[in-house]
This record gives C-alpha cells, structure tokens and sequence, in this order.
C-alpha cells in the first residue's frame, strides 16, 4: 500500500520581475536549487532561457530548480497562494531588508536591472532596501537576492 505524501511548504519563493541579464538570472537560480526555493521569472525577459550565458551561470545545476514562467504580472498574481505575502525589495525603499516581515511560503519580489520595480507594484505592497554606504548606485541583482534570501532563511531558523 503506498502512502501519498503532501507537498513541503517551500520555505520561500523568489520572484524576477522582468529580469533583463541572463547571467543574473543564472546565477539568482542556483541560489534557488542550493536552498530549494521555486524561482518565479515575470516575462517579458531581456533573454531567451535557452541563451548560452544563462545556461552557463547555472552550470549543470537546472534539475535542481523549481523555476516557474508567468506570461506577466496580472498572470503571476492569478496563480499565487493568497494567504503568502509579497515583499518588494527596492534601492529606492527606505525601509532596511533587516524589518522585513517574511513568513515561510511569502514571495520576496526583485525588479529588472536597469529600473528596478515598477512604482505602481512597489507602492502596493512592504518595500525594502539593502543598504549602501559607498558612492554606487544599486547592488548587483543576484547579490541583492542573496542576501535577502539567506538572510530570511537564518531568521526562519532555515540554518
């Protein structure tokens, strides 16, 4: 007699917001498979998903990567749980990364390279940045989505 198991409860879900930088991408991905986290990508992308840098970027790691495609925005809301939060991460925030409320199954949400989030998304929901204290503009996407994630996760008790 086999026993039906019930699906794990992801610990989070990363979300790209019309992601524009394959290697970006590549790499947010492996972060995802490394702390098994579905990677959700809000189409249109700056790229094809078969391009040669975003395969490289993820290296042999794309079996291990729940990645889902949403045609847009609207789609990637229709087919979310609604009892999970979305969480915005922004440069253009005030608040810092480190009050972000985040709960196990949420959705930490990034925007594209060169604009960030749209402000009509961004203004919708908690918005948080990453601090900088030297003269650059923003922080490499992959690296923002790495320290949110990993950060989340220690506070969830993920470690």
């Amino acid at each position: 007699m086999s026993r039906r198991i019930a699906p794990v409860q992801p610990f989070l879900h990363v979300v790209l917001h019309e992601p524009e930088i394959p290697a970006n991408t590549g790499n947010v991905a492996r972060l995802c498979g490394a702390a098994e986290i579905p990677l959700h990508l809000i189409h249109p992308l700056g790229f094809m998903v078969d391009d040669k840098h975003l395969k490289r970027a993820g290296l042999d790691y794309w079996s291990e990567v729940d990645i889902r495609h949403h045609p847009s925005w609207e789609a990637f809301l229709a087919c979310r749980e609604e009892d999970r939060s979305i969480v915005c991460f922004s440069a253009r925030a005030s608040e810092d990364y480190t009050k972000a409320v985040v709960k196990q199954g949420d959705y930490l949400l990034f925007g594209k390279e060169s604009v960030g989030l749209p402000p009509e998304i961004a203004g919708g929901y908690p918005c948080y940045r990453i601090p900088i204290w030297g003269k650059v503009r923003s922080l490499n996407l992959s690296t923002a989505v790495g320290i949110v994630v990993y950060h989340c996760l220690h506070r969830m008790g993920r470690f």
